[in-house]
């Protein structure tokens, strides 16, 4: 059994490049814990917008047994320390001690993206043996809009049997949800799912970038 954790920015970034492969994890009887690092709904929605129960109903579907919600602001990532978004990272790696991590791309367009990564590759660096992978996902609407395009993938993974629950967990957060053709509409996730899988000849796919993956 993996222990598997997930980091991202803000809800709904944890399913939108990672959560196909995070069923997976659950269905093979990994245990998955995912860490929202802002709270999303404030600087655009105001409170109580039932981001809260989007996030409990999202974790369900994904098979998550509980998300970490720290609870930093909405895009102002960049007003703290590296070091105070570090320190709840390596509280958590101590506690769960994770096998494998899935985080944002450090080159997305969102500087909170960015600003996550940085932490989560220092906060999960291979200091004990413990962690042996540590891969970076593609969140659509931010790494297809940043400059340079950086995101190259080396890793795929077949969500084709599961991209059904993967969608139907994106549509908890009704807030998130656009019209076609906004890369965040439930037809352009089918039509991404399709374009990753179709390079590696399969229906529907996740793509990675491997930061560190140690093979003992």
């Amino acid at each position: 059994m993996h222990r598997v954790l997930v980091v991202a920015a803000h809800p709904d970034d944890e399913l939108l490049g990672a959560g196909g492969t995070v069923i997976k994890h659950a269905d093979n009887g990994d245990c998955v814990r995912t860490v929202l690092m802002c709270e999303g709904e404030s600087l655009r929605y105001g409170k109580n917008s039932g981001q809260d129960e989007a996030i409990t109903e999202a974790a369900q579907i994904l098979g998550v047994s509980r998300p970490i919600t720290l609870g930093y602001p909405d895009q102002r990532l960049d007003t703290y320390t590296l070091t105070e978004l570090i320190r709840p990272l390596e509280e958590i790696s101590r506690e769960y001690r994770p096998d494998i991590v899935y985080c944002q791309w450090g080159g997305d367009a969102n500087r909170d993206h960015q600003i996550v990564f940085e932490a989560a590759n220092i906060a999960f660096r291979p200091l004990d043996g413990q962690l042996t992978e540590f891969y970076c996902f593609y969140t659509v609407s931010s790494t297809e809009w940043a400059y340079p395009r950086s995101f190259v993938p080396d890793t795929w993974s077949d969500i084709s049997g599961v991209l059904e629950r993967k969608i139907h967990a994106f549509q908890c957060y009704k807030s998130e949800v656009r019209a076609y053709p906004h890369p965040r509409s439930v037809k352009a996730l089918e039509f991404a799912a399709h374009f990753w899988g179709n390079q590696c000849c399969l229906d529907a796919a996740e793509a990675f970038m491997t930061i560190r993956r140690i093979l003992k």
